[in-house]
Parts: structure tokens; C-alpha cells; sequence
């Protein structure tokens, strides 16, 4: 993450839940964590659509300890597919470490999958491939259109609540029955 200048209204470490209007399919469902907002754009990573690939099957790739590692690693988004992230409490220092917020840290250095892969990594991660990305202005726009819904994030949804149920979880936080939106979300 860059050191950008952070606006008041940011909206980093919250999530954005895909509402039924939003138009691009490839975030359908799905459920993103911000990890950085600011005036000159946004970076987040979607935390529910995992991939036909394990956490051992990449450790394994990368010729590290912890193939036998049956965890899911999440589709993060679009942008740069190739990249990795993971997102964790506090806890060790590895080598490109940034705090989200006091109880999340994004890493993406390969030293903390070599820790994880041995047992001493965090107790707490998830493991994603690429991100959603904004540019200046873009989420805003996105948000006066009410393709997202938006919600200060919590580490039981991010680390505890199963894959499968973060849709609903983070609906239920907003108090918010799917089958009860309309078009009008967010307008007063």
C-alpha cells in the first residue's frame, strides 16, 4: 500500500458486499475487504470466492515446506491475478508488512507463505490472488449507483465466519434481507 493521502470519509477496513445491481459479474456475490481508500483511489480483496487451488499446491509450486496444506486461496479480483496477499492479525514482522487498521495487516512479501508453509506464521490469515481495484473517484461513483453496500469490516467475518456464509454474514450485519432490496439502497 502507498502512503496516500487518506480522505475522512474513507473507507478502509470495511467491506463492500456486491448488491444486485452491480454490473460487472465477476463480483457478483461477492464480498471485498478495503484495505486501503484514499482521494487518489482503492484497493481491496475479495474474501469469499476461493479458487480451484490450495494453499499446499502453491507452497508446493513455490518449492516450500506445507503441501499438505488443504486451504482455500481467494479469487482477490481482476487486477494483477498473478499477485499475492495475505491479510492477517498483528503479531511477527515480515518484509513488506502494512497495518490496514490495528487488527488487520496486509502482507505480500514471500517470507510469511515460507513461515505459514512451516507452522509459524500467523494463527489467522487468508491467502489471495490479485485485487479489486479503483481509481481516483471510481468507487465513489460506484457507490452513488448503489452497486455496493458498504460496512465497517470485523475480524470474525474476515478470519472465523466459513468462505460460504461471508455473503450472508456481512448482509446480516448490515441488517439487510436479500430478498428485500430494491433499487433505492442509499437514497435518501
Amino acid at each position: 500500500m502507498t502512503a496516500t493521502k487518506e480522505s475522512p470519509n474513507s473507507l478502509r477496513h470495511h467491506f463492500l458486499v456486491a448488491s444486485p445491481w452491480l454490473a460487472d459479474p465477476r463480483f457478483h456475490g461477492g464480498v471485498i475487504y478495503l484495505c486501503e481508500h484514499s482521494d487518489d483511489g482503492a484497493l481491496g480483496l475479495m474474501i469469499n470466492q476461493p479458487l480451484e487451488i490450495t494453499l499446499g499446491e502453491i507452497l508446493e509450486q513455490l518449492d516450500m515446506d506445507g503441501s499438505e496444506l488443504d486451504l482455500p486461496v481467494f479469487n482477490g479480483g481482476p487486477v494483477e491475478q498473478e499477485r499475492g496477499f495475505v491479510l492477517h492479525p498483528p503479531g511477527s514482522s515480515w518484509q513488506n508488512t502494512a497495518s490496514v487498521n490495528e487488527d488487520v495487516f496486509l502482507t505480500t512479501s514471500r517470507d510469511i507463505l515460507s513461515d505459514i508453509g512451516r507452522g509459524t506464521g500467523p494463527e489467522e490469515f487468508l491467502v489471495v490472488l490479485g485485487y479489486s481495484g479503483w481509481g481516483e473517484g471510481q468507487l465513489e461513483e460506484e457507490l452513488g449507483s448503489n452497486a455496493w453496500l458498504t460496512c465497517p469490516a470485523n475480524t470474525e467475518i474476515l478470519f472465523r465466519t466459513p468462505a460460504e456464509e461471508r455473503y450472508k454474514a456481512v448482509l446480516k450485519l448490515l441488517g439487510i434481507d436479500l430478498n428485500q432490496l430494491t433499487e433505492s439502497v442509499g437514497h435518501a
